[in-house]
């Protein structure tokens, strides 16, 4: 953040002229500890903004449920302790029976528990797949971005050929190579998420390249790496959080689909809402909760990270900033 000084105008002598500078200077730079630093008014303007709140308080719940896991939780993950109460024609629903508050599932596993280690298994594939999205796109962004000319036409038009293939198709495909199993998933879902990043990043650095504090630096005789990393990095890296924020939403939908086209590996009592959707189109005619409960889960995660990312992105944008 800087401050533009306007000249002196009045004194003629030097001691006038530099006293009247310094108390200009003085004056420019209470303002700016007024206003405070970039990071505290993206936090204030969290504040004020109930969209903000209700997303983070989605998120909240979801990340405690998902830690705590193995203290809320009923049953362990893997046991079936209905499976007694299981007939051909009927499953035990929400309030049959007292020690399984949700229901039972075609295999006797509680339904409760099965949406608590759910949400662990939500949490894991969503925060690494777009933590592997995130450092492979940046990575490429980073470097379209510092050098540009022909490795910046390259690594882009890579990235095109990857965009021109949507999201779930490409991360089916990948996971389809590289077999059914939870890693697969992330990696899948991951690769797909590299564009995304990548094209943003670059974006963000072209755009910062051109800033006076870039020529300033270049005039000091700064080299391309150093002003790369301690300052077009730093504040193009902004827009690539924000999306980070989005991405992890649209990771546990992929997943969840991923896994209800059956490339979630694991055995079919293994709780993933995915996968609990994929066992519950059977059941649909004489259980429909257990297609209910998980589409919940998955709807209402998803929504609590798009509104925390959004209200995240309005916060940091410029142009709703100065208003």
């Amino acid at each position: 953040m800087s401050a533009v000084l306007p000249p002196a105008q009045g004194p003629t002598g030097p001691a006038e002229g530099a006293a009247e500078s310094s108390d200009t200077v003085a004056v420019a730079q209470a303002e700016l500890h007024k206003s405070g630093s970039f990071w505290s008014d993206v936090l204030r303007r969290l504040r004020h903004n109930p969209t903000a709140w209700i997303g983070a308080a989605i998120v909240f719940v979801f990340l405690a449920v998902a830690l705590l896991a193995p203290i809320l939780a009923p049953y362990p993950e893997t046991a079936l302790p209905g499976a007694e109460y299981i007939t051909p024609t009927h499953i035990p629903g929400p309030g049959e029976l007292p020690q399984f508050p949700l229901g039972l599932d075609r295999f006797g596993g509680d339904v409760l528990s099965k949406l608590i280690w759910g949400a662990q298994a939500s949490l894991m594939v969503g925060v690494v797949s777009t933590a592997l999205g995130l450092v492979g796109g940046m990575l490429l962004g980073l470097i379209a971005g510092t050098f540009g000319g022909w490795v910046d036409t390259l690594i882009m038009r890579i990235v095109d050929i990857i965009l021109s293939v949507p999201n779930l198709l490409l991360a089916v495909s990948i996971a389809a190579i590289l077999g059914q199993t939870p890693s697969a998933v992330m990696i899948a879902i991951g690769a797909s998420q590299v564009p995304i990043f990548a094209r943003l990043l670059r974006a963000s650095m072209l755009q910062q390249r051109s800033s006076e504090y870039v020529l300033s630096a270049q005039t000091l005789g700064l080299g391309r790496g150093r002003i790369t990393m301690s300052h077009v990095l730093p504040n193009a890296i902004g827009p690539v959080i924000v999306q980070a924020t989005l991405t992890l939403a649209t990771a546990v939908i992929d997943a969840a689909a991923l896994s209800f086209l059956g490339l979630g590996g694991g055995r079919p009592e293994t709780a993933e809402w995915g996968r609990m959707l994929t066992y519950a189109q059977s059941e649909l005619a004489i259980a429909p909760w257990l297609a209910f409960f998980p589409g919940i889960c998955i709807a209402v995660t998803a929504l609590g990270f798009t509104l925390f990312g959004e209200a995240l992105r309005e916060a940091m944008d410029p142009r709703t900033r100065a208003r």
